[in-house]
């Protein structure tokens, strides 16, 4: 029988602060085994604060998205709407002009 893990959560706070200490340190691993993370989610943590310090961990699943790509998402998701309403249409005037003939 395999036994189900829960997935941990840290708050923002808390991985800044692990990052502070990450770089006072020499030993990334010790550190890691200090607090009982992977060093690798360390590293990953201190890679997307570099590279979007005001962005990086928003929390909660939620995806980091600049302005321009959350705009990008919402214009996709109306596109597939307008698509999808648009093959609704076509299938039901295909459906009336069939019965009439």
């Amino acid at each position: 029988m395999t036994e189900k893990r829960t997935r941990r959560k840290f708050s923002k706070e808390y991985k800044l602060d692990v990052i502070t200490q990450s770089y006072q340190r020499d030993n990334i691993k010790e550190l890691a085994d200090e607090l009982g993370l992977r060093p690798e989610l360390i590293y990953r943590w201190r890679t997307e604060y570099k590279e979007a310090p005001e962005e990086s961990f928003p929390g909660n699943g939620i995806p980091k998205l600049s302005p321009e790509q959350a705009e990008v998402d919402r214009l996709r998701r109306e596109l597939a709407d307008a698509r999808m309403e648009r093959d609704i249409l076509k299938k039901a005037i295909g459906i009336f002009t069939s019965r009439r003939g």
